[in-house]
């Protein structure tokens, strides 16, 4: 809805303003304020849209109001114009007009005024608003005994003009906090017409209890109406009050409720209110008002017969009341009307669920039949079951068609049921009563029975039950013609004679409902007859081929037609008869002494009523020599045989079994087959698992019996009870040979179908541990399929080895037991012989390719395990400069001159004295031109030597060397050979601290001091000491990778050596000696021929 102002100014301002705007600018800045002060007002009254409000009560008169707009009095309202409709313009003089509904679609709506403002907006209606009128309650009451409070009101559907939904609103307020405790709402139609509504509502506090107000509203929702659909306003309250005694009241009196439901109790009382309960049980109170309390029981349970207590108890008294709870009645279950003799009609139910409510609140059930309108009521006082009641009504002469209604009511309710019937099709008669039975032939027997009731319209269907002994049971129906109080005879025929019956009747009408109850049961027995055929017969000729045996079988009770008194047997040759024999019963066997002729052999049958016919069986066996011993296995205890068809067979077949354990005549039973036959199943309780029989078949022709198959068979294969005996026949050292025995038929228990032969190493003492296995790798199994064979030799054994072997057989049903023995193989010479000599060509060759190995590496194997000693005759190691020793043209190197030094100076350094590059040292004495010019000048190092000076003899060294007067002096003997270097660098170098050779003297000692530390050294001097200072010893041979690589300037080299010897001098093996820095071991060297010196 869009609504915008307008103002209408005179013309002759208009011009003015237009005028001053061309001539004067200021005038064009006051136009547009004036402009943007109407856009103002506009907006203003833009704003006012949300004032005007449209509803309507039916949707037939809009009411709509609005507010004027500013500065406008409401008294100034001209006229309100609707475009697009007749007589659009209405007078006013206020703000509010009524205008009958506009079509759906946007209306434009003019509202002028006498000031000169107009206002226009956009009605739709969309825009309006549907408020019905506030209803009005006709009446409100109450049921105090229920507790219902009960409302009816109109909804003044008469004043809408279509049918329209309505939603209905109703509150209930409890006084005097006005609290609501119900508010509901449901649905109803508004169909043009007044309705009256009703509305009931249960409280759970007893309305005694407080005072009740109740309200309502409403909606209405059409669905052709585009506007807002809005709630009404409340009614007016209608109220419900009780005015309480001054007593003391406990509210509701003797209540019956439903059991599982939640029930209120209050007690009204003018003093205080102590407690309340229900039974034993303590509630909690709750305060209304007042003194008044409540209590609240959820879930209550059936009550016993009496009731339940509920008690209050005040500061002065004891008030209470009894509540009963249970259910109401079910529907009568499995209503069933019925006539038993056309006089009443019985009608049973089953009431269901016990309701709990007895003495006045029990059920009551009232039997009503609507076509009669007679009706009969059921009422029980004692406690109620789920037995079915019965109820009798009695019928109407010729009334055939009932209606009946049964109702059950107790104070929680009613249930009913209906039933619509022809009583002739309820028919379920009495149970026939003085069953008799009469003889009219051996076959044939009469029946008669008593039946109460009056039948005389309808037929009746009856059953008659014929049972025989050990055999089931026949049912035959015969239909008779209704009479009233009468008996009713019928006879029953294809009965077997000589045999014991039972009978019983029970009867129904043609158009069947339920039949009656059985009558008591009659046994009869009836008359014998002869037998109906001659026994089935058998002969046999005895082991020694002199007499004949002839068996038969006993007729069956429905075949011998009464009881077997005798057999007579006789024989016919040449068209002569001759009764041989007569036997009593039971003897089934006859054994006549006959030569071996072509007889008849006749077996007949007496009881008390005659002979049965003949049986006849030919004597004579032709012979068959083409007969093949079959095998066969049954199922169960059953075993199917078959054969072809012979045209020569023209009587019949027989097959015959026994015990294969059995000697011989062997005969266990036979049945006989008709001769156009090719199969059948042999059965027998006497068959038993396990056991081998023989059957034979046997083909009748006119000159007599000719077998044709002979058959052994199991019914069902087992697994054999015992363990095939077998012993070892022979052992070498790499096999074994077993031989068993065959077992016994009846230990077989099936077909021999192998054996299962099983071998692994194992000592007779070893526990057995497991069991014979196929899964493991060292038990190795042979399956012997073939039975025949009885001999099995085990090859590729070990010698002298200690073998556990199993057999076993088995059939389809199974594996039998196992034995087994442990034996042990023969020793095998030949391998012994062999181990032994492996070992010693193995030990030969590997001697002979040793020794060749060696001899070829000799040379090298001495180079590394021995090699020489350098003899000191040949040491180049010293070689001395003239500068040393001038005047000395001779000199040699180390000349053994006798020496006895008496004095020895120690000359030791404590610092390390770096090591110098090894060479070679050449004696100058020792070198031969030959030698020396072959050799590399730059590896040989000139070493001086000046023999030590004796300052005094000693005559005897000895005992000189033992009173301490001598000392041995150090001398090194320094390598003529330096590194060159620098000649600052050479003069730092301190004598004191070059370490070389240093040959011994024997000086005198000059202090006590020196004795003192000689002797704290006697240990570590004793012996020869050719060098003092170990430290710079080095063990590495000159030409080594060590000594070259060495950065040491001054050291020891070479094997030390004495003036006196020439053997190399071992250091002592002291843990602070020094050792050695890789020596002459190294890897090189050993791979490396050194040339002899």
């Amino acid at each position: 809805m869009g609504v915008y102002l307008r103002w209408k100014q005179p013309s002759w301002m208009v011009d003015s303003i237009r005028m001053r705007m061309t001539s004067h600018l200021p005038w064009l800045l006051s136009a547009l304020t004036l402009l943007h002060l109407t856009v103002q007002a506009h907006s203003l009254k833009r704003g006012t849209i949300q004032d005007l409000k449209c509803t309507t009560k039916n949707m037939l008169v809009w009411d709509c109001t609005w507010t004027p707009p500013v500065g406008v009095s409401p008294a100034t309202v001209k006229e309100v114009c609707i475009k697009d409709r007749l007589h659009s313009c209405h007078r006013l003089e206020s703000t509010n007009i009524k205008i009958a509904a506009l079509s759906p679609g946007d209306h434009e709506v003019t509202i002028n005024y006498l000031n000169g403002f107009q206002s226009k907006f956009t009605l739709n209606e969309k825009d309006v608003s549907l408020i019905p009128d506030t209803p009005a309650s006709l009446s409100l009451s109450a049921d105090l005994s229920s507790s219902t409070l009960h409302l009816r009101w109109n909804d003044k559907g008469s004043a809408f003009p279509y049918p329209s939904n309505a939603t209905w609103e109703i509150k209930v307020l409890q006084n005097p906090s006005m609290e609501p405790v119900k508010l509901v709402s449901f649905n109803t139609t508004l169909n043009g017409q007044d309705t009256v509504h009703h509305w009931d509502w249960a409280s759970e506090l007893p309305l005694q209890c407080a005072t009740y107000s109740v309200g309502i509203r409403w909606y209405i929702d059409y669905h052709r109406f585009s506007g807002y659909k809005v709630w009404s306003d409340w009614s007016l309250l209608k109220n419900i009050s009780w005015t309480p005694n001054s007593e003391t009241n406990v509210f509701p009196q003797d209540k019956v409720i439903l059991a599982g439901s939640d029930i209120t109790f209050c007690c009204i009382s003018q003093t205080k209110v102590l407690s309340g309960q229900i039974g034993k049980t303590f509630c909690p109170l709750i305060h209304l008002y007042g003194e008044n309390v409540a209590i609240r029981i959820q879930n209550i349970s059936v009550s016993e017969n009496s009731g339940t207590n509920v008690v209050f108890t005040t500061e002065d008294n004891v008030y209470g009341t009894v509540v009963f709870a249970g259910y109401p009645p079910d529907v009568p279950q499995k209503l069933n009307c019925e006539t038993h003799d056309f006089k009443e009609v019985i009608c049973s139910w089953n009431p269901g669920r016990p309701t709990g409510l007895v003495g006045p609140r029990n059920t009551d059930y009232t039997l009503s039949e609507s076509i009669s309108g007679k009706s009969v009521t059921f009422k029980r006082f004692e406690t109620l079951t789920n037995e079915s009641y019965r109820l009798a009504f009695q019928m109407l002469p010729g009334q055939e068609i009932h209606n009946f209604t049964l109702t059950g009511r107790n104070p929680l309710g009613h249930a009913e049921s209906a039933v619509f019937i022809n009583i002739t099709e309820r028919v379920a008669p009495h149970v026939p009563v003085s069953l008799r039975v009469k003889d009219i032939n051996s076959t044939v027997v009469s029946l008669a029975w008593h039946l109460p009731g009056n039948f005389a319209k309808i037929n009746l269907l009856c059953e008659i039950e014929i049972c025989k002994a050990s055999s089931e049971q026949e049912v035959r129906n015969a239909t008779v013609k209704g009479a009233q109080e009468s008996s009713y005879l019928v006879a029953v025929d294809k009965l077997t004679p000589y045999t014991l019956y039972t009978f019983r009747v029970r009867c129904s009408t043609e158009t069947f409902w339920k039949w009656s109850k059985w009558s008591n049961e009659k046994r009869h027995l009836t008359t014998e007859a002869i037998p109906s055929r001659g026994p089935d017969t058998w002969r046999e000729w005895s082991s020694d081929g002199k007499n004949l045996i002839i068996y038969w079988k006993p007729l069956p009770i429905n075949e011998a037609n009464g009881k077997i008194l005798s057999y007579n047997i006789s024989c016919t040759s040449n068209e002569e008869t001759q009764s041989l024999s007569e036997i009593l019963d039971p003897q089934h066997k006859a054994e006549i002494q006959l030569e071996r002729n072509d007889y008849i052999i006749s077996v007949v049958a007496k009881n008390s009523a005659g002979s049965s016919p003949p049986s006849k069986i030919a004597s004579t066996e032709i012979p068959n020599d083409d007969i093949i011993v079959e095998q066969a296995v049954g199922m169960g205890k059953s075993i199917f045989l078959s054969w072809h068809a012979d045209p020569n067979m023209t009587c019949d077949y027989v097959i015959k079994w026994c015990n294969s354990s059995h000697s011989e005549p062997c005969l266990m039973d036979w049945i006989k087959v008709p001769s156009n036959s090719t199969e059948t199943i042999i059965e027998s309780d006497q068959f038993q698992p396990g056991v081998r029989y023989n059957f034979y078949l046997y083909g009748c022709t006119n000159q007599g019996y000719q077998l044709l198959r002979s058959i052994i068979g199991y019914i069902e294969e087992l697994a054999p009870i015992v363990a095939p005996n077998f012993t070892v026949e022979d052992t070498s050292a790499d096999s074994i040979l077993v031989k068993w025995e065959d077992i016994p038929v009846e230990e077989l228990r099936g077909f021999l179908r192998g054996y299962l032969f099983y071998f692994q190493k194992g000592e007779r003492d070893t526990p057995k541990t497991r069991t014979f296995e196929t899964g493991h790798s060292d038990i190795k199994l042979k399956n012997i399929t073939d039975i025949s064979q009885k001999t099995l030799r085990i090859a590729d054994l070990q010698g002298k080895t200690s073998y556990h072997l199993v057999l076993r057989a088995y059939t389809h049903g199974g594996l039998g037991p196992e034995k087994s023995m442990f034996v042990v193989t023969k020793e095998n010479s030949v391998g012994l012989i062999i181990a032994i000599l492996i070992p010693v060509a193995v030990a030969v060759v590997v001697g002979v390719v040793t020794s060749i190995l060696c001899y070829r590496k000799r040379e090298w194997i001495k180079e590394t395990f021995y090699p020489d000693i350098p003899n000191p005759e040949n040491c180049k190691a010293l070689q001395f400069q003239k500068s040393i020793c001038e005047g000395s043209s001779a000199l040699k190197t180390l000349e053994m001159n006798p020496c006895t030094p008496n004095n020895v100076e120690v000359l030791e350094s404590r610092s390390i004295v770096p090591k110098i590059e090894d060479t070679e040292i050449i004696s100058p004495v020792a070198e031969r031109p030959g030698e020396s010019s072959e050799a590399d000048p730059e590896n040989h190092v000139v070493v001086s030597y000046c023999p030590p000076i004796i300052e005094e003899e000693i005559a005897n060294p000895s005992a000189d060397e033992a009173g301490g007067n001598s000392q041995v002096v150090y001398i090194d003997v320094q390598s003529m050979y330096q590194p060159q270097a620098k000649p600052e660098e050479e003069q730092g170098i301190d004598p004191g601290v070059v370490a070389g050779y240093k040959p011994q003297m024997r000086l005198p000692i000059n202090s006590a001091a020196e004795d003192t530390a000689a002797e704290d050294e006697a240990d570590k001097t004793a012996g020869y000491r050719p060098q003092a200072n170990v430290n710079t010893w080095n063990l590495v041979s000159p030409d080594s990778p060590r000594s070259t690589d060495s950065n040491s300037e001054i050291v020891s080299f070479g094997s030390p050596c004495s003036i006196n010897s020439r053997q190399f001098l071992i250091p002592p093996k002291d843990e602070d000696f020094p050792k050695s820095n890789g020596g002459g071991w190294s890897f090189t060297n050993f791979f490396q021929n050194k040339p002899n010196d």
